[in-house]
């Protein structure tokens, strides 16, 4: 039956990956108990994941924003493309990684439930994505035999081009992610500061 081929999953994954955390961020608030020490640690990674995020969209543009077909008008290989492939799901797993040891909620396993699904959902697009780069660009079999997935590597993958980052047009794409990160981070502040003793 087609509707639930493995290539119409990854689709429907790749389309609505922007809301797949909610259901784990629900949860995560309802049995958050965070500590100061937990929201010192959370903030450092998901501040990291951020980062790598930001300094990835910075050269890949808005383009990485799409819910719509599969496809990118340039392979980037610089910045942190150079060192790992998917920057940009590397820093959300680092990211949703932080907010959930941030609240404290079901340690550790509620973030070992949300690690292990989203290493699944971003495993399947990027298969997706990847079938896209090999039949469009002709150093994509080079390139991906040079850098990892997700685990980045120390060794540089050789410049290519003149592409440089745009830090202003990073910073606009990822308004929606900073302001996201921002008030879940400040709501676990708030909720440690004035929770009620059980």
């Amino acid at each position: 039956m087609e509707s639930a081929s493995p290539n119409n999953l990854r689709r429907l994954l790749f389309k609505y990956r922007s809301y797949t955390p909610i259901p784990f961020l629900i949860v995560m608030v309802f049995y958050a108990k965070p500590t100061v020490a937990s929201l010192l640690v959370g903030a450092t990674v998901a501040v990291i994941g951020e980062l790598t995020r930001f300094w990835g969209v910075s050269y890949a543009g808005s383009e990485t924003r799409t819910t719509g077909n599969v496809g990118g008008t340039q392979l980037v290989t610089v910045g942190p493309y150079a060192h790992v492939r998917n920057p940009l799901y590397l820093g959300n797993i680092l990211m949703y990684t932080g907010i959930g040891v941030m609240s404290n909620a079901l340690m550790p396993y509620l973030v070992i439930v949300a690690v292990a699904y989203f290493a699944f959902q971003y495993s399947a697009i990027v298969a997706l994505e990847e079938e896209y780069l090999g039949r469009t660009f002709s150093n994509w079999r080079e390139y991906a035999s040079s850098v990892p997935r997700f685990i980045p590597s120390l060794k540089k993958y050789p410049a290519r081009g003149s592409l440089m980052p745009d830090y202003l047009r990073a910073l606009r794409s990822e308004r929606s992610s900073l302001i996201a990160l921002s008030s879940v981070s400040t709501l676990l502040v708030v909720m440690h500061f004035y929770r009620r003793p059980v």
